[in-house]
C-alpha cells in the first residue's frame, strides 16, 4: 500500500509520518492494515494540491491507495485578508485531490477544524450540527469538506481545534518560550474550545483510516470544555513554571479574524463507530510536556 501525506511539514504531517513510517505511536502499535506501506510525504514545494494537473500526474506516477491531507492555510488572520488564497488552498486543492482519489479508487483522508462553526453554541458541537462559519478561514475549510464528500466516496472529514505537537509553531511551545523570557502571561478566559494533542489526532486519524467508515468526525482530546486561560496555566504548572497568568477578554486584543467564543467538539461519530481512543486533554498535554521538556533538555 502506497500512503500520500500532504502538508507534511506541519506538525499533524510530520507526526503521521513518523509513527506510519514506524509503525508504532506513543499511544501503542498501529493496525496491520499499515504493515509493508510505502510513505510519500510531500509538502507545496514538492506537490501543489491547488493544481489540478500537478495532482493527477502525481497520482499517476505514484498510485497511493491512500490519502491523508494535511495541507492548509492555517493563518487564521492571513486568511481573513487574504481570502482568495485561503480558498484555493483549503477548498480548491481538497477538491483535486478528492477527484484524483475517486478517479484511482483511493481512500481520502482530510482534516478540517472547528472554525466551520460561529461559535456562539453553549454545548459542544457534533457531526450533525449546521455549519456556520463566520471568517475567511472557517468559509474555507467548510468548503474544502463539502467538496471532498461530493467528489470522493471513500473519504472521512475530520474536524480538530487548538492542535500543538512537537515540530512547528504552537500555542504550548509558544507559551514556554514567552514565559521563559518575560515571567509572566496575558492570555484571553473567554474563548472556550478543546486543547488537541497531535500525537493523539495522527493515532486517532490512523485507526479510523484503516476502518471502513466514511462521512464527518469530530477528533479532539476529550475531557471538559478550557479557556485558553486554563489551558496556560496548566501548561505553566505541569512545565514547573512559577509564572503568573493573567486573564484578559477577546475584545482587549482585537484580531483581523473573529475568534469563536465556544468552539467544543464532541467525538460523537467516533464512540458510534470504531471508538474514541483520545485521550483527556490533560492526560494528553502532561504526556507531551515530559517528552518535550525532555527533548529541549537534550539539545
Amino acid at each position: 500500500m502506497t500512503i500520500l501525506i500532504t502538508g507534511a511539514k506541519g506538525q499533524l504531517g510530520n507526526e503521521l509520518c513518523r509513527i506510519l513510517g514506524e509503525g508504532v505511536s506513543e499511544r501503542g502499535e498501529l493496525p496491520l492494515f499499515y504493515e509493508r506501506s510505502r510513505i510519500v510525504a510531500v509538502d507545496v514545494d514538492e506537490l501543489d494540491i491547488t493544481t489540478s494537473d500537478a495532482v493527477d500526474s502525481f497520482f499517476a506516477l505514484h498510485k497511493p491507495n491512500l490519502v491523508f491531507n494535511c495541507a492548509a492555510m492555517t493563518n487564521v488572520d492571513g486568511c481573513e485578508g487574504n481570502e482568495d488564497a485561503a480558498y484555493l488552498v483549503n477548498a480548491v486543492g481538497p477538491k483535486n485531490l478528492a477527484v484524483a482519489c475517486e478517479r484511482h479508487g483511493a481512500r481520502l483522508m482530510h482534516i478540517s477544524t472547528d472554525y466551520v462553526f460561529d461559535g456562539l453554541g453553549t454545548r459542544p458541537y457534533v457531526e450533525t450540527d449546521e455549519p456556520a462559519p463566520n471568517t475567511a478561514y472557517g468559509r474555507s475549510k467548510l468548503a474544502g469538506e463539502r467538496f471532498v464528500l461530493a467528489s470522493c466516496r471513500n473519504s472521512c472529514i475530520c474536524r480538530t481545534a487548538w492542535l500543538y505537537g512537537y515540530i512547528g509553531n504552537n500555542f504550548v511551545k509558544t507559551l514556554l518560550r514567552l514565559a521563559r523570557e518575560k515571567g509572566s502571561l496575558t492570555v484571553v478566559d473567554d474563548q472556550v474550545g478543546n486543547p488537541t494533542s497531535a500525537v493523539d489526532l495522527a493515532w486517532q486519524l490512523a485507526l479510523l483510516a484503516a476502518s471502513q467508515e466514511t462521512g464527518i468526525f469530530h477528533c479532539t482530546c476529550n475531557g471538559e470544555a478550557v479557556s485558553w486561560n486554563a489551558f496556560a496555566k496548566r501548561i505553566m504548572e505541569k512545565a514547573g513554571l512559577a509564572v503568573e497568568v493573567k486573564a484578559c477578554t477577546t475584545a482587549q486584543f482585537p484580531r483581523p479574524a473573529k475568534r469563536p467564543a465556544y468552539s467544543a467538539l464532541e467525538n460523537r461519530h467516533l464512540r458510534e463507530t470504531i471508538g474514541d481512543s483520545m485521550r483527556d486533554w490533560k492526560e494528553a498535554l502532561d504526556s507531551f510536556l515530559v517528552n518535550y521538556l525532555e527533548q529541549e533538555r537534550r539539545q
